[in-house]
């Protein structure tokens, strides 16, 4: 069972906090896309997108690294943190999983502390989020994706799109 997460955290390290904590659940491969951008996920069985949320969407080097790099029918999964609300952050990422065959796991989501535009003058908003709360609940989503990972490589799902 090999999993990989390949994120982009930038400003004030919110995801790179999730993604660490749900890596250390269980062997998992991290990687950041903004050190190491050239990364072969054809050796994986699954892989995770996480990012902040950048103008309401993954930040667009996640979005153009899993575009040109998903594996035909992998399951994937999507982790991320906003400032003031979800948006619809991963439609991007669920569009190109769906076009190429990729089961969707699940994603998370939770606050994470932003200093963006006119936040920055009122100190920031979700001060402390990620916290111990968050955190704990990102590893219970994570073992979600394990037991789903188990099911995967024990023959009881497929690689190949119903399609």
């Amino acid at each position: 069972m090999k999993i990989a997460i390949c994120y982009y955290s930038a400003h004030h390290g919110n995801t790179r906090k999730l993604v660490q904590t749900i890596a250390l659940a269980e062997e998992t491969a991290v990687f950041d896309l903004s050190a190491q951008p050239q990364i072969r996920l054809e050796e994986y069985d699954c892989v995770g997108f996480a990012s902040g949320i950048y103008g309401f969407a993954i930040h667009p080097s996640v979005v153009e690294f899993a575009r040109q790099q998903l594996p035909q029918g992998m399951p994937v999964f999507f982790v991320y943190t906003y400032g003031l609300r979800p948006g619809t952050g991963t439609r991007a990422l669920e569009e190109l999983a769906a076009q190429r065959g990729c089961p969707v796991w699940g994603e998370f989501s939770c606050r994470g502390y932003t200093t963006y535009g006119p936040l920055k003058l009122l100190g920031g908003a979700a001060k402390g989020h990620p916290d111990e709360e968050d955190l704990a609940a990102a590893r219970v989503f994570y073992r979600e994706i394990l037991k789903k990972q188990e099911e995967f490589s024990g023959g009881n799902c497929s690689k190949q799109s119903d399609k």
